[in-house]
């Protein structure tokens, strides 16, 4: 079986190096998962782009949502999708990534999501998987942040 992300240090410097996200399924609601996780990135100065039907045409965190990934202008470059949707939609929305996203470099299931098939899709396509986690807490977890919830890292910060 594949392993679900990078080891560490690769997803250190893969989310050092992150540019632009598109966020699947990018919810308005600020107490949903999607909406923190995106305005989290979006704080550590990452380019959100929402996907979400519901939403487009309207402004998200600062950002004129679109209904769905083929509407982002290849100009963008987008490097990562975050699917925040169903693991029955999965292959349907990598598709669509595939398609449409040239600069496409990471493939990103939320917590809770796997699809194997689509990640093994993905893997052959030359992206970047993870499955099954969150880039938020991933984030907070190998850059020393989530001590501010009481958890022990095992980073060493003099941060604040």
């Amino acid at each position: 079986m594949a392993p679900d992300a990078p080891d560490d240090d690769a997803l250190r410097a893969l989310l050092r190096s992150i540019r632009v996200v598109a966020v699947v399924g990018l919810s308005a609601n600020p107490l949903r998962p999607s909406h923190f996780v995106a305005r989290y990135l979006a704080l550590r100065g990452m380019r959100v782009i929402p996907v979400n039907p519901g939403l487009a045409g309207q402004e998200v965190l600062g950002a004129r949502a679109v209904a769905r990934l083929a509407d982002i202008p290849a100009e963008a470059g987008v490097d990562v999708v975050d699917v925040f949707r169903r693991a029955e939609e999965v292959p349907a929305v990598l598709d669509e990534a595939l398609a449409h996203l040239p600069a496409l470099r990471v493939f990103w299931m939320q917590i809770g999501i796997r699809h194997p098939e689509a990640a093994a899709r993905a893997r052959a396509r030359g992206l970047t998987v993870v499955q099954d986690r969150c880039p938020k807490q991933e984030w907070q977890r190998l850059f020393g942040e989530l001590r501010m919830g009481g958890f022990n890292t095992g980073v060493v910060s003099s941060r604040l």
